[in-house]
């Protein structure tokens, strides 16, 4: 099989979340235990990090990611969904998996594919597990698909658990509560595994305390230790001044990322490279480098990311209530004359609640992504009419992209945004 027809046999076969929603959501482990079992469990063969979380998971392991790599430890690194190129899921010291491994990997697994139905995230998983192990990663950073006790990535004992945040997110799944949520995602703290909350929230912090107590996790809460605050940007790095326990720690820290949110991802960060196994002797030098270097040493893509200046154009995907607020507050700080958004949605996601967030100058682009999930453009643009958001409907994403790039003085800001799924098709 070439490349191309491997891609259309994954895409003919396999349910996929992220284009058909929850019909392609397994509630357990059964699928992926089989086929690691079928590959030898390449999950053991090397340490892990799990980092799990409503929004800051992506940015979390990369910046992690990054420092491992400037510290000399040869990193694979498991993220989802993709944007443009499904490898952009397994990467290794940033490179992508070649087509060729990935064209091997789904020849040999056809027969089980065939017998078990697995879905396209359990396979990808597994391939990660299988590549990393065939490469002979020092250590791999694996990042949590959807809620956390029974994704599919939740098959590994790691050195540290990682959980960024709590907010509203595939409720259908994981429940309507923030205590519920929380505790999915509290499926991933494991016995005598420590474990980082990067952010303290009185309605989730009692379910992760309990949690790891029962697991006899030592658990720290990231934000109780770390205070990061940004000093000054430019169009490379943000700089923050980092206190650790109320002292100094770090001035004017180079981060190779946008957006005031990452404050909370920084802080995430560093706590969890205090907790990381002391024989990998992470130096301060590797973690400034890895956080200076972050973007090109990883391929980090989509969130908040400065496509152009005069006039200044931004993709991010924040794609649900508690990213858009942050990004939207971002926005808000940037001086312009004109502001365009360029918005597609998914079916699933809770209008009433992201639609209001959205600031009602704007002049609106409206676009169905080009996935089944994805919303008709002209359904968006009437449910946003209600919250005062106004604009044309557009065929396309890439045709309301090029008219709001069309329509935009030197002195705008244009935002694109409302879903990953967006970005994929301009980025």
């Amino acid at each position: 099989m070439s490349y191309q027809q491997v891609l259309e046999y994954l895409f003919a076969q396999l349910p996929m979340y992220h284009r058909i929603g929850g019909a392609a959501f397994k509630k357990d482990l059964t699928n992926t235990k089989a086929l690691l079992n079928f590959l030898g469990n390449p999950q053991h063969q090397y340490p892990t990090i799990h980092v799990g979380g409503t929004n800051g998971k992506g940015s979390t392991s990369h910046m992690l990611s990054s420092i491992l790599q400037a510290n000399g430890m040869k990193t694979g690194l498991y993220i989802s969904p993709h944007y443009r190129d499904i490898r952009e899921r397994i990467k290794v010291n940033g490179q992508y998996i070649p087509r060729k491994n990935l064209v091997e990997f789904v020849e040999k697994m056809k027969p089980l594919i065939a017998e078990i139905q697995p879905s396209f995230f359990e396979l990808m998983v597994a391939m990660a597990f299988d590549h990393f192990a065939k490469v002979k990663v020092d250590v791999a950073v694996i990042e949590v698909g959807l809620g956390g006790r029974l994704d599919s990535t939740n098959v590994i004992t790691p050195e540290l658990s990682i959980i960024t945040n709590i907010s509203f997110d595939h409720m259908q799944f994981l429940g309507n509560t923030l205590t519920s949520i929380a505790s999915e995602k509290a499926g991933i703290i494991k016995p005598n595994v420590p474990a980082v909350i990067g952010e303290t929230n009185q309605e989730s912090a009692p379910v992760f305390i309990e949690k790891a107590q029962q697991e006899q996790a030592v658990l720290f809460f990231a934000d109780q230790h770390y205070q990061a605050k940004i000093v000054k940007e430019d169009l490379q790095n943000t700089y923050y001044d980092v206190y650790h326990e109320g002292q100094l720690r770090f001035q004017s820290l180079p981060v190779n990322l946008h957006a005031n949110y990452q404050v909370f991802n920084l802080q995430t960060v560093l706590q969890a490279v205090d907790c990381l196994p002391k024989a990998w002797n992470i130096t301060e030098e590797a973690l400034k480098s890895g956080l200076k270097n972050l973007v090109a040493s990883t391929r980090f893509i989509g969130r908040w990311q400065i496509l152009h200046q005069e006039p200044t154009i931004i993709a991010d995907s924040a794609h649900n209530e508690a990213g858009l607020e942050l990004a939207m507050n971002e926005l808000a700080k940037i001086s312009h004359q004109q502001l365009h958004l360029v918005i597609g949605v998914l079916k699933d996601k809770d209008l009433s609640k992201m639609l209001p967030l959205l600031p009602t100058e704007g002049i609106y682009y409206f676009a169905k992504p080009n996935i089944p999930r994805g919303m008709d453009a002209a359904e968006l643009q009437q449910a946003a009419l209600k919250s005062g958001l106004k604009g044309k409907v557009y065929s396309s994403v890439r045709n309301a992209y090029k008219a709001a790039r069309r329509h935009a003085q030197p002195e705008d800001v244009v935002y694109v945004g409302g879903s990953i799924f967006v970005l994929a098709e301009i980025l």
